[in-house]
């Protein structure tokens, strides 16, 4: 087995496994909140829910975020360079998590995420064969590129919905991205015949 298709398959398959489990736990949640009536209980009672979700969540966020700092970089540097960014921006995060906290230290790993896949995205804009993709194709490429930078978007989301006017804003970019990317990942060639059309 090629090492680099081995090394992207575990990445995909780690990355899917640590998603299902977050989305289990959210509608699992839901649920419980709706059947246990959690709503009409004590503001103690709606804080230690609150808490104990938050709890369970925690360890599957931070996997998520490790996760993300890994697979962005990936598209830019070679599996040796990736392992060395990859130890680099995880020593960081340790360094402003015992410095500050562990909120800080995942937030400096989605802001660093989130920078590099702009530059991602703007390279396959651009139509650049330098970046590491499983697939071809400028559009599916660019589909890629919109929604790994939608996903990160929402994790930042996730740390700053306390900030009405940033969660708006990070709310609406993760929508756009989110569904233009599903769009072009999707309909692959009925955008590049569309375009072909407008020319």
């Amino acid at each position: 087995m090629n090492p680099k298709s081995s090394y992207d398959y575990y990445l995909i398959l780690a990355t899917a496994v640590v998603l299902f489990i977050i989305s289990a736990i959210c509608i699992y949640s839901m649920f419980y909140f709706k059947l246990e009536q959690i709503q009409q209980m004590p503001v103690t009672a709606k804080l230690r829910y609150m808490n104990n979700m938050n709890t369970v969540m925690a360890p599957f966020l931070i996997a998520l975020i490790v996760l993300l700092g890994i697979c962005v970089p990936k598209r830019l540097l070679q599996t040796g360079w990736l392992n060395r960014f990859s130890a680099v921006l995880v020593l960081l995060a340790l360094i402003f998590s015992i410095i500050w906290n562990v909120k800080v230290g995942l937030a400096f790993v989605l802001i660093v995420s989130a920078l590099l896949q702009i530059v991602v995205l703007c390279m396959a804009l651009a139509g650049s064969r330098s970046l590491n993709f499983e697939k071809t194709g400028y559009w599916v490429r660019v589909g890629s590129s919109l929604l790994h930078l939608g996903l990160i978007i929402f994790v930042l989301d996730v740390f700053f919905y306390r900030y009405q006017g940033l969660h708006l804003i990070l709310f609406w970019a993760t929508t756009v991205s989110t569904t233009i990317g599903i769009v072009f990942c999707f309909y692959a060639d009925s955008c590049s015949k569309l375009v072909k059309k407008i020319r």
